[in-house]
């Protein structure tokens, strides 16, 4: 029986009356369960989270953990209790070798204006090479960009030490972008003093504190820039202000420099991956991670203790719950984030090697501040999936998603078409505590830490019912 063209717009219209809401409905039932579970997941993490806890004995009992280092290797030994004990299925040590730097005596740094001689706060950027036990002794250059130090030349610059008097740009709200653009001269600075005959090199601290805590961080020698290796220090806020204004007085001061520190043989260590396994039995894994390693100026407290408590935490929160993950969920304290990436490459490394398909990976080296959101893979469409939960992550202020990427561990992943996630709190204080002797436990508010870490939990419950 044939339907004309009135009848057949009829029947039509007939459907969308029945089926559209009933569409409609089954949308805002899910809603509504999911609004329930994530209001019961924040309950958890706010009244018996564990974070605080875990992160006081990190930060307190273990210390810092510079990669290759004996705290390194107590909090790994430290991180796998404390997984099993969080609720993993199993927990896997996957070895890396890695760096072995050390920082040796306290570096010492003098300035001479010709009229008096004063001790500078500094400490050595990571990787850099020592003085020498006779330090090193010469004027100052000062620059503002490599552009400015190209113009100067060799002529001006060979046997001198070069200053990096670069600003963290107030001006930016994000202040991780003061950080990227202020952060190459303490990565590169030293291979380009070097390539124009400079003895050594000074960055100004990348911070956004002016206060007189030098603040380190990985410096890297660029063979195709220069074959010669120079030490390099950065200078607290302060020292950088007293150097900048004594050059402006006597363009001749001179600035004595030692430092001690060496690069050691590398060393074996491990991820710790905790695992929670998947009802589907797949090989599907969702996982989420920060970096156990830290700067051996403070306690690591926010880079990356936080990280590594806000993830452990994943776990007790399936095991307190009751939840059961339908793909497996790995939870991963990546070593030697700091200064060479290790980690993440063993990782990635491993996933491809047992062809594992992950679905998204997510990484939380930000802090343990109040949650803001979560930089989202445009890769396999994820951050359009994602955005259609901002209501549901709205009342608890963690709906602000941006076209971005995860960390810096995750860049193996990322290469092998996995989907990152970077977990983004408030910013505004990071930078002043990053990688400098102030980064301490007692800068760690409990209850942004348990809001926090209650985010991620709640996305990653998310990714695994939708995916």
């Amino acid at each position: 029986m044939s339907l004309n063209r009135s009848n057949r717009n009829s029947m039509i219209n007939k459907f969308i009356l029945i089926f559209i809401p009933f569409i409609f409905s089954n949308h805002f039932y899910s809603q509504n369960i999911d609004s329930t579970q994530l209001r019961k997941i924040y309950d958890f993490y706010l009244t018996e989270s564990k974070c605080y806890e875990n992160l006081n004995f990190l930060c307190k009992t273990i210390g810092h953990r510079l990669s290759g280092s004996k705290g390194a290797a107590n909090a790994v030994d430290w991180c796998k209790k404390a997984m099993y004990k969080a609720g993993a299925d199993t927990v896997i040590l996957q070895p890396c070798m890695v760096p072995h730097w050390v920082r040796g005596k306290a570096e010492e740094c003098y300035l001479n204006s010709g009229k008096t001689k004063n001790k500078l706060s500094c400490c050595a950027l990571g990787s850099s090479v020592g003085t020498g036990l006779n330090g090193i002794k010469a004027k100052v250059i000062e620059v503002k960009s490599f552009d400015e130090l190209e113009k100067i030349g060799t002529e001006n610059i060979k046997g001198k030490i070069v200053f990096y008097n670069v600003f963290f740009n107030q001006t930016h709200i994000n202040t991780g972008a003061a950080y990227s653009e202020a952060v190459k001269y303490r990565v590169k600075g030293a291979s380009y003093a070097a390539k124009y005959g400079a003895i050594g090199a000074l960055v100004r601290s990348v911070t956004s504190a002016t206060d007189d805590a030098p603040h380190t961080g990985n410096m890297v020698y660029d063979t195709t820039i220069s074959k010669i290796k120079i030490p390099i220090v950065a200078l607290s806020y302060k020292a950088a202000d007293e150097l900048n204004n004594s050059l402006k007085n006597n363009p001749n001061s001179v600035i004595e420099l030692k430092t001690y520190c060496e690069n050691l043989p590398e060393v074996l260590s491990y991820n710790v991956i905790g695992q929670i396994n998947g009802e589907a039995k797949n090989n599907s894994y969702i996982i989420a991670g920060g970096h156990l390693d830290s700067w051996d100026l403070g306690e690591g407290a926010h880079d990356d203790g936080a990280g590594i408590v806000q993830c452990i935490e994943l776990l007790n929160m399936y095991k307190k719950l009751t939840l059961k993950p339908k793909n497996n969920i790995r939870v991963v304290a990546f070593m030697n984030e700091e200064n060479g990436l290790r980690g993440g490459e063993a990782y990635a490394k491993f996933a491809k090697q047992n062809n594992e398909k992950h679905i998204a990976a997510l990484e939380t080296d930000a802090g343990g501040y109040t949650p803001r959101g979560f930089n989202v893979d445009t890769l396999n469409g994820l951050f359009n999936k994602v955005i259609l939960w901002e209501k549901l992550l709205a009342p608890y202020f963690a709906n602000r998603f941006k076209k971005e990427g995860g960390g810096a561990d995750l860049i193996a992943l990322e290469k092998l078409n996995v989907p990152c996630i970077g977990f983004e709190p408030d910013s505004q204080r990071y930078f002043d505590i990053h990688h400098s002797k102030e980064d301490t436990f007692d800068k760690i508010n409990k209850r942004e830490l348990e809001l926090s870490s209650a985010a991620i939990g709640a996305l990653i419950y998310l990714l695994d019912k939708y995916f």
